[in-house]
């Protein structure tokens, strides 16, 4: 294989490696594999050419000759320059076996020599070109790698379109890169695919999404960001890769990075490239620009209202010159709004904003403060209008944070607030300190921790203030979330800060009930110190904190299956109410959820988790959001509904890692979800990763949590003796927390079932009996059912396979009555091994099992039916592996997908299993109708009964 030595590929630095777009590279890397060619498009930054060279890096090795060329715009008048770049250093290979004029206009063509035009020389070179790519075929595949089309020179851009039009059946894959507008048009990108085969694949880059921004400027160095600035980065970019870098590296420049609510810093390379255009615009226009930038909606009414009487001639001469979206023919904005005015792109309102000056910025937002309708837009646009300090708008924006925060919108509350406390005067009440911290307290709610606990910790700097003060620790304490040994010199400050006062000791005490739970593992200390908190907030007639307390009290109770734990919760949900802590992820709502979902009320669990997620969304109470997320994921889980429960499990975990709250727990509950209804292998990395975590954070709790969705993982996927590990550390874990409902974590029957595979009957039977004692007194149905379930395996292993059989049929049905219906699949897949095992291999005796696994889309558990030995993982399913010798004409790809259809997996299922993009799973099923001569889904299923009968 030849490679251009000015082109080789180094080996890639770490800044250099692909985020957010695995999509474009499965694909293209599906279109090469069978020897097809692929087209990148996109705007400027999008990371085309990063893209390219993973392509090409990928699949270099599978090709003999590799050809390159990457065009710029100062040499795109050179004619031939690109085919310079790619046949300069190979085309003496070959060159003998030219015919003598084809060879001489190569030669001038690729060394300028002698004139050559393709107006002279045109189907001699043509010809050429075409025959040096057929010789270079003919010796191994051939791969033409070329960047920045657009700037190609014409005549190359021919030749190569001629020869492409002529390289059928050849082994030549072309893959290229070509820029194209920042909003995705029709066929923009066609006149490019001139100069490639027939049925080139093209594919247009995306924007990054927000966690793909934020972990490509992690890649980059730019750790550390808070998640308000990521999420400004992420907008100001509109996600592209190359505006990202260069605005975080704009702010890691900054001596005075700006605070919370101000525009980020636009570096001039960016400014220069989004408004190259604006000097050809008046300057009453660039003003008019400049007000809608500062705008959060800008309309051509308010623009009016704002005093910009010629704001449609000079939005439209701004359209025209690609600052500003066009609107259509009715007069609508691109959002379908009337009157709407958006820029092209997000990051050319920040550069105006960025070069006005800062009193062409107070003019345009003194403009706005009335001109706005909204009364949360009016107070922010009179604060960044007004300079110092000033009461009146400091009420103001107070004033305009309470009505954001009444709406659902705490972030916007917190970004208000800090405005409020910045133009407070000293000597005010509420003073500056005390806006601080609601803002910090707003922030918390809206997930932006690194604020808030930044926020407080300036506020504790200041602050002389006892009530002040230990509601600033409060923040510090809750922003370190479940990692609450690291904040362990928090405590007696705020004891000390705390005084003699009922009240402030009502909040101290409370989180040291957390203290007691998640660092020392003592739940006991835990409830009585909830108890005190519920006393001392009492005595001091706050409701909200005695509300608190009383639900973690009653949380304890029930882990600890203490004889009071109804009592407590029925005085947690008494009236009064504060409906905010009544919708709280630690409130008595969810802490009736749990009570309900350890309690096998399935269809109530349901109702109570979905209204509490529907209010915590609409009050926009991110971190409650991610644990009512997970609870109703839960609930499906345990009603055998996988699919659905994977789907809102992942959910919860974006957000969860999108907001830095509570991700060891997404994890460990995202396993469950995986080894119920996704892929075992994820299960099991995102399970280890959960257990790493909770030990890195010291937190008992959810390590023992942790294990257990590590040990299930471990069952699913075959290994007994890792399970029996692994929950064995769980168990013991439990019995020190003093966790004694087995409805908690519901690892007891996995514990057993794995010592009977690994021939310990009688340890799995001691820890069936001890079980079985708190069940029956707690009055856990569906663990008691399990657990017969479980026992069952033990008897069995004995040699009473009548006894086990009757014991198996009874948990079924008891199972299936209670609705648990992955636990009734489990139930029924353990009685045709059974009955397997006394009557020999058999299909008959499986198909209940698989019907109830289908059912519930349980795939990781429908790989491992195997009804032919009755005993250990199978890597199909019987139906699809007496269809497999069909399916041999497929590609792998096609082969998987038709595989998964079998299993009853819908395309959305089949897209995550594969991570493939639906679409990509629609393109291949019509390659699989096409391939076996069907027509759609039902025919693939009765093409594998039709194999199973001999058809």
């Amino acid at each position: 294989m030849r490679v251009r030595r000015d082109f080789e590929e180094p080996v890639r630095p770490r800044f250099d490696q692909v985020v957010g777009a695995d999509e474009p590279l499965k694909r293209a890397g599906e279109q090469l594999s069978r020897g097809g060619s692929v087209l990148l498009h996109g705007p400027p930054g999008i990371g085309k050419s990063t893209v390219l060279r993973a392509i090409a890096a990928n699949y270099a090795e599978s090709a003999r000759t590799v050809l390159r060329c990457s065009a710029t715009e100062s040499e795109s008048h050179l004619p031939f320059l690109a085919l310079v770049d790619l046949l300069g250093l190979i085309a003496d290979e070959v060159a003998d076996a030219l015919p003598a004029p084809q060879q001489a206009a190569l030669e001038a063509a690729l060394t300028g020599r002698a004139e050559s035009s393709l107006h002279r020389d045109g189907l001699a070179l043509r010809l050429a070109v075409l025959s040096v790519l057929r010789a270079l075929a003919a010796k191994g595949p051939v791969l033409l790698v070329a960047d920045d089309l657009q700037w190609l020179d014409a005549p190359s851009a021919e030749l190569l379109g001629f020869a492409a039009r002529r390289l059928g059946g050849m082994p030549v894959r072309m893959l290229g890169a070509v820029r194209t507008g920042t909003e995705p048009k029709e066929q923009e990108h066609d006149p490019y695919l001139r100069a490639y085969p027939p049925e080139t694949l093209a594919l247009r880059l995306t924007p990054l999404s927000r966690p793909h921004v934020a972990e490509l400027l992690v890649a980059r160095g730019y750790t550390g960001l808070r998640r308000s600035t990521l999420r400004d980065i992420h907008h100001t970019s509109g996600g592209n890769p190359l505006f990202a870098l260069e605005l975080a590296r704009a702010l890691a420049e900054s001596p005075t990075p700006p605070r919370p609510g101000e525009p980020l810093p636009v570096p001039t390379s960016l400014r220069a490239l989004v408004l190259s255009r604006l000097e050809l615009l008046s300057a009453d226009a660039r003003q008019t620009l400049l007000v809608a930038s500062a705008g959060a909606r800008p309309t051509q009414a308010l623009l009016h209202a704002a005093g910009r009487t010629n704001a449609e001639a000079e939005t439209a001469l701004a359209a025209s010159l690609g600052l500003v979206a066009a609107h259509g023919p009715d007069g609508q904005g691109p959002d379908g709004q009337e009157g709407a005015v958006r820029f092209a792109h997000p990051l050319v309102s920040a550069a105006l904003y960025a070069q006005a000056t800062p009193q062409e910025r107070r003019a345009a937002h003194a403009a706005l403060s009335t001109a706005a309708s909204d009364p949360i837009e009016r107070a922010r646009h009179l604060a960044l209008a007004t300079s110092g300090t000033d009461e009146r708008v400091a009420a103001r924006l107070s004033e305009a944070a309470a009505l954001a925060r009444d709406r659902g919108a705490p972030s916007v509350a917190a970004q208000l607030g800090l405005l409020a406390a910045r133009h407070t005067p000293p000597g005010s009440q509420p003073g500056a300190d005390e806006r601080r911290l609601r803002s910090a307290e707003d922030a918390l709610t809206s997930g932006e921790i690194d604020l808030a606990r930044e926020v407080a910790r300036d506020v504790l700097d200041r602050a002389t203030d006892a009530a002040v003060r230990v509601r600033a620790w409060m923040v510090v304490i809750d922003s370190a979330g479940q990692a609450m040994a690291e904040v362990e010199s928090v405590f007696p400050q705020a004891l000390a800060d705390a005084g003699e006062d009922p009240r402030l000791l009502a909040l101290v005490h409370y989180q040291l009930a957390w203290r007691a739970l998640l660092v020392e593992g003592e739940m006991g200390k835990g409830r009585e110190q909830a108890a005190e908190a519920a006393r001392l907030a009492a005595t001091a007639a706050d409701r909200s904190t005695e509300l608190l307390a009383l639900s973690f009290q009653a949380q304890m109770e029930t882990l600890m299956g203490h004889p009071e734990a109804p009592a407590t919760l029925e005085r947690a949900l008494t009236e009064p109410q504060d409906p905010r802590v009544a919708c709280d992820h630690n409130g008595a709502g969810a802490t009736r959820f749990r009570w309900q979902i350890m309690s096998d009320q399935l269809t109530e669990a349901r109702t109570t988790i979905t209204r509490l997620l529907g209010e915590v969304r609409r009050r926009g109470m991110v971190e409650s959001e991610v644990h009512f997320l997970r609870g109703l994921a839960e609930t499906e889980l345990r009603a055998g509904h996988c699919g659905r429960a994977l789907d809102l499990a992942h959910e919860s975990l974006r957000l969860a890692r999108d907001t830095g709250i509570g991700e060891a727990a997404g994890n460990m509950f995202t396993s469950l979800a995986e080894a119920a209804g996704g892929d075992v292998h994820r299960a099991l990395v995102l399970a280890g990763d959960a257990v790493r975590r909770a030990e890195d954070d010291g937190d008992l709790i959810y390590l023992s949590r942790a294990l257990g969705a590590l040990g299930h993982a471990q069952l699913v996927a075959g290994d007994a003796a890792g399970t029996v590990q692994s929950l064995r550390r769980a168990r013991e874990l439990e019995q020190g927390l003093g966790i004694f409902d087995p409805a908690r974590g519901r690892w007891h029957g996995d514990l057993a079932e794995a010592l009977v595979r690994i021939g310990e009957p009688g340890e799995a039977q001691d820890v069936i009996t001890a079980t079985r004692e708190h069940a029956i007194r707690l009055r856990r149905a569906s663990v008691l059912a399990v657990l017969d379930r479980a026992e069952a395996l033990v008897k069995a292993a004995g040699g009473q396979h009548e006894a086990a059989a009757e014991q198996l049929t009874s948990a079924q049905d008891r199972l299936a009555q209670l609705g648990y219906g992955l636990e009734e699949a489990r139930a029924a897949l353990a009685l045709a091994r059974l009955r397997a095992e006394q009557s020999g291999p058999g299909r008959g005796s499986y198909d209940e099992a698989a019907r109830l696994f289908r059912r519930c889309k349980a795939a990781p558990w429908l790989r491992q039916l195997n009804p032919v030995s009755g005993s250990g993982p199978a890597a199909t399913p019987p139906i699809i592996e007496s269809a497999l010798p069909q399916l041999d004409r497929l590609a792998s790809t096609e082969r998987q997908v038709a595989a998964l259809v079998l299993e009853g997996a819908t395309n959305r299922e089949i897209a995550a299993r594969l991570f493939i993009s639906v679409k990509t799973v629609e393109a291949t099923l019509t390659r699989v109708y096409r391939k076996l001569g069907i027509r759609s889904r039902v025919d693939i299923v009765r093409l594998a009964a039709g194999r199973q009968r001999g058809d």
